[in-house]
């Protein structure tokens, strides 16, 4: 901050310099006349520079803004009209002798008064719209600076509330799982719930970055699927392939174990075969995560569960890669697929 505002002065200084030297610049090598040059010259652009700046730092902001236009217009109209006539004034009183050789050049045709007032009065506008147009553009890049900071505070809040809202989720359902196991397996019961407090400390200690290792999301990954091949019988086949080889990817926390828990929860069935198959490939900055399974549809007085985890987790691709990710699903016969791909670059 302290080194914008420094260029910023330095900036307007050379720019006054710049003007202030300009009589000089555009009459190379032609006599000067330094009376002639200060009450044509200097003293305008000293009085523009006062309207710029007192419109820039004051008017502007006081009136301008917050729409009192009349009063704006007529405080200009006031300001300009005094230096109007304090130039005429000075010229008159301290600059005669500019005025007796103006008057003995009978051979020079100067213009008329009130066209000399309007080439003034121009002038004097100039610097007024200049400082207009600059606090205008400065206010709406700060205006645009805001929105974007409460806009990405807005994502950053919706997003947490999201991965806080999976928690829970997904702590009730791996709670009930383990409950199906007590009194049928004690054994496999402790052993879940200690396979659950790992998991656990993943998502509670682990993922409260933007990001993680692919190779940490793969291991919760599977983690999760044996806790979860601990409670469905003989009849269900999972399967599941994951990249071997550490892919250097950095992805989102959690964007796939929704659909992971979707599959035992719509693909598992007590009494009838059925599989599951996991998929996951890396090419480059592209992740593709599938799932197939059977589909038994749940029963409508069933209410284990929230359904709140597909939602979540549509919601949380478009906040992170909004045009980045391509989502399907499809169902056909007693099969349903999902596909997840991700450009994570």
């Amino acid at each position: 901050m302290y080194k914008n505002k420094t260029i910023t002065v330095i900036s307007h200084v050379l720019v006054w310099l710049t003007l202030f030297c300009l009589p000089y610049l555009l009459s190379s090598g032609e006599e000067q006349e330094m009376n002639r040059v200060i009450a044509h010259f200097w003293i305008p652009l000293f009085f523009s520079a006062i309207i710029f700046y007192f419109n820039f730092f004051v008017l502007v902001d006081r009136y301008l803004f917050p729409k009192k236009t009349v009063q704006f217009i007529l405080l200009n109209i006031i300001i300009i009209a005094f230096f109007l006539f304090l130039k005429e004034y000075i010229e008159d009183n301290y600059f005669q002798y500019i005025l007796k050789k103006r008057r003995a050049n009978t051979e020079r045709t100067e213009p008329p008064f009130k066209i000399a007032m309007y080439i003034q009065l121009l002038s004097y506008l100039a610097p007024l719209f200049f400082s207009v147009a600059l606090k205008s553009t400065k206010r709406w890049v700060k205006t645009e600076t805001e929105r974007k900071e409460a806009a990405n505070f807005k994502l950053k809040s919706e997003l947490q509330h999201l991965h806080y809202q999976l928690q829970p989720h997904f702590f009730f359902n791996s709670l009930n799982n383990i409950y199906s196991l007590v009194d049928i397996s004690p054994d496999q019961a402790k052993s879940s719930i200690h396979s659950l407090s790992k998991l656990m400390r993943y998502m509670l200690y682990e993922t409260n970055l933007e990001v993680v290792p692919l190779s940490k999301e793969i291991d919760f990954l599977k983690k999760y699927i044996d806790l979860m091949k601990l409670r469905v019988s003989d009849k269900t086949t999972v399967s599941y392939s994951f990249p071997i080889k550490e892919t250097g990817i950095q992805i989102a926390p959690l964007l796939f174990i929704s659909l992971i828990e979707n599959a035992f929860k719509h693909g598992v069935s007590a009494t009838k075969p059925s599989t599951i198959d996991i998929n996951m490939t890396c090419d480059d900055a592209t992740v593709l995560f599938s799932v197939e399974n059977h589909n038994f549809p749940k029963k409508t007085d069933d209410k284990s569960g929230s359904g709140i985890g597909l939602q979540n987790l549509e919601k949380r691709l478009e906040l992170l890669y909004s045009d980045k990710f391509n989502f399907k699903t499809i169902l056909k016969d007693d099969r349903f697929l999902v596909t997840l791909e991700v450009e994570t670059n």
